[in-house]
């Protein structure tokens, strides 16, 4: 009678055992997996034309905030310095072409025919696929006066300014010396012009300024002048700040590629009416990234915009309209202490507006205390 043998069962791997190996193997492909990601990633980013165009919007968007030196991160320093000096030649090229004369402005007489009147001031939202913001119309450019801070020493807040001098609406002004970005907001850039008069000057008579204003006429004047030149045309108000990016009814900025980053933005311009246009753009925020001028110089366009010129943007942009904030300013701190500011009266001829540097030594002015 034969046996049958039989063999022993191997024992089963504890449980435990099976899936930590298999927790072992998915960390190891996962790993693998996302190295290669990262490598593909960065071959594109780096070395194909659309990731380059991607990369350099990015430092573009970092070199009009405080942060302005991690760009070389993604530029290296040279390209950096390079990017920034060739946008400064950019912008004071833009600002040497001369004004044509095409924006109209009606005079009233007693030959002109009855017309329905225009709203002062309306307000509507513009919206982009980065974006959200408004567009202010102001029928009368004539109604808007430059004002500037009460008190000698720092700047002031656009929503102060505005229930100060009990003005309809106040939109940020130019540019002004900033160090490190925390500064206190009292020293501009350039010229200041108010009411005819010129506050504050620090390029001479015979210096030239990039300039975004209104003449007596109530035309927009933007672009590269003389202080003297400006007095000769009759400016009334005027701040300093580029680049003209509306010429003559042409756009100049040609793609999204050349505009500048993507940041929040306040921007001027004017129809062929005479009617003064305010862009005003949050960014840096969930609800808004931001706009870069491309953006804005094709919502001015559309718009019927024949002049349009940058205003400071950033932190800075702000609009207060019936002493309220409209739009949602970047900064964690709410709005930033300026030294000008775009207002709107019903009478700006009386307007509470006064020479805040007059007899100061500019030389002398610390921007940096507080």
């Amino acid at each position: 009678m034969a046996v049958q043998q039989t063999t022993s069962p191997q024992p089963r791997q504890p449980r435990f055992k099976r899936n930590r190996s298999a927790g072992i193997s998915f960390i190891v492909y996962a790993v693998l997996g996302f190295t290669f990601l990262t490598v593909l990633s960065l071959c594109w980013f780096f070395l194909t034309s659309s990731g380059s165009k991607v990369r350099l919007m990015m430092a573009d968007t970092l070199i009009t905030t405080q942060h302005r030196d991690w760009a070389k991160y993604l530029i290296g320093s040279t390209e950096l310095q390079k990017r920034v000096e060739a946008y400064w030649k950019q912008f004071d090229e833009m600002g040497d072409e001369k004004d044509k004369g095409i924006v109209e402005i009606e005079h009233n007489t007693s030959l002109t025919p009855v017309v329905a009147k225009k709203d002062l001031v309306t307000i509507e939202p513009i919206s982009g696929t980065n974006f959200k913001g408004q567009l202010v119309t102001i029928s009368d450019p004539k109604k808007l006066r430059i004002a500037v801070p009460e008190k000698v020493g720092k700047g002031e807040k656009v929503s102060s300014m505005v229930k100060r001098t009990g003005a309809i609406l106040g939109v940020n002004g130019g540019g002004f010396i900033d160090p490190n970005w925390e500064g206190n907001g009292f020293q501009p850039e350039g010229v200041v012009i108010s009411g005819g008069k010129i506050f504050y000057n620090d390029k001479g008579m015979n210096g030239t300024v990039q300039v975004v204003g209104i003449d007596k006429e109530g035309r927009m004047i933007a672009g590269k002048y003389k202080v003297s030149e400006l007095v000769d045309m009759g400016v009334q108000e005027a701040v300093s700040f580029s680049p003209r990016f509306i010429v003559n009814g042409v756009g100049q900025i040609k793609s999204q590629a050349d505009g500048w980053g993507i940041a929040p933005r306040t921007s001027m311009a004017q129809t062929k009416d005479g009617s003064i246009l305010f862009a005003i753009i949050d960014g840096r925020q969930k609800h808004s990234i931001g706009a870069t001028l491309y953006d804005v110089q094709q919502i001015f366009l559309e718009h019927g915009a024949v002049t349009a010129a940058n205003l400071d943007g950033g932190a800075s942009t702000v609009l207060v309209h019936n002493n309220m904030i409209i739009n949602k300013p970047s900064s964690e701190y709410g709005e930033r202490y300026l030294p000008t500011a775009w207002l709107l009266f019903d009478q700006p001829e009386i307007a509470p507006i006064r020479n805040v540097w007059e007899g100061l030594d500019i030389r002398k002015i610390d921007p940096s205390k507080w």
